[in-house]
């Protein structure tokens, strides 16, 4: 993931590590220079429950970093032999739907593109037709 694309995950954690002091500064901080964001983190605290928990830190932070880093040990090897290789799987996985989106996305746009110079030659064609019945008249 890019750092312009991270940026916000980045600053959710940086919030939810110093609790809900720091996204409720947020939030006075958005209304105060520009009222849409601090209505949006208003909205998103009240949408992720963050308004209501008792501690932003513990909540969601936890279970990401357990899931990210495979969890905890079980004890068990051969089980932890079967999650570390469906969780490298699953990566897999994502990786190749991510390229797949992508490759997606790059023909949709290349379709789109060339849609527009056909149209754009019609035009002028149309556009030269025009002028040469003009002319003969």
């Amino acid at each position: 993931m890019s750092t312009v694309a991270a940026w916000p995950h980045n600053a959710e954690t940086w919030l939810d590590e110093r609790g809900k002091p720091a996204w409720i500064v947020a939030m006075v901080l958005g209304f105060i220079f520009f009222w849409p964001v601090g209505l949006a983190l208003l909205f998103y605290m009240i949408w992720s429950k963050r308004m209501f928990a008792g501690n932003c830190r513990n909540s969601r932070r936890m279970t990401r970093h357990q899931f990210r880093h495979g969890m905890q040990s079980s004890g068990n090897t051969a089980f932890d032999a079967y999650k570390a290789d469906t969780l490298r799987l699953l990566e897999e996985e994502q990786g190749k739907f991510s390229d797949f989106l992508q490759r997606l996305r790059d023909s949709k746009d290349k379709s789109e593109f060339d849609d527009f110079m056909d149209e754009r030659a019609k035009k002028a064609t149309k556009e030269a037709n025009d002028t040469d019945e003009t002319v003969e008249v």
